[in-house]
């Protein structure tokens, strides 16, 4: 099968959406955002990436902390409603029942499978981008998120995003076990 160039774009693939959380003007605010990922493991570390127009960056330049909380797919419509608000004309403090950390000025949503407190350790400009490196201070969940203490993505429910179509999606099944289905792989290979 030939393959179709579709140009310099943005491919539609499935991203997990969050909630990023700084304290702006004295408030807590949040805007939703799916391009993050991790950005080291040790010290725990995660990116997220802004445009640098956005009302909450100067929030997390200022008190050097934010918050990266995900909903579950229950929490679809409150999550897109804070990435069409801006937190400019709305005021979003008041929307979420909060709790903080250690940090105190990364606010973290109650109803969110899980929620990551983070202190900004860099920002890296990418075009009309700003990459924010935190380093990962707490990570909270709750029991029944859990399954033999490890994250349970099926409990979880996490929303996803996919663009440019931009689209909702659920998670679905699991296909096999990382770091172990390649071992069939490789024993072929031998």
């Amino acid at each position: 099968m030939d393959k179709i160039n579709l140009g310099s774009t943005i491919p539609a693939y499935p991203m997990p959406v969050s909630l990023v959380g700084a304290h702006v003007d004295g408030k807590p605010n949040f805007l939703a955002v799916a391009w993050f990922t991790m950005a080291s493991y040790k010290p725990p570390r995660i990116a997220i990436t802004l445009g640098k127009g956005h009302y909450t960056n100067p929030g997390i330049r200022e008190n050097k902390t934010f918050s990266l909380c995900l909903p579950s797919e229950d929490m679809v419509e409150i999550t897109d409603y804070c990435g069409i608000v801006s937190g400019k004309k709305t005021d979003k403090s008041n929307i979420f029942d909060l709790f903080y950390g250690e940090l105190k000025t990364a606010p973290l949503i109650k109803d969110c499978p899980l929620c990551i407190e983070c202190k900004l350790v860099d920002i890296v400009e990418s075009g009309a981008n700003e990459i924010y490196i935190g380093e990962i201070v707490g990570t909270y969940t709750e029991e029944g998120f859990l399954t033999d203490g490890k994250l349970d993505f099926r409990k979880m429910k996490p929303l996803i995003l996919s663009q440019p179509d931009t689209s909702y999606w659920r998670l679905g099944e699991q296909v096999a076990s990382a770091w172990n289905i390649g071992k069939k792989y490789k024993a072929k290979r031998k």
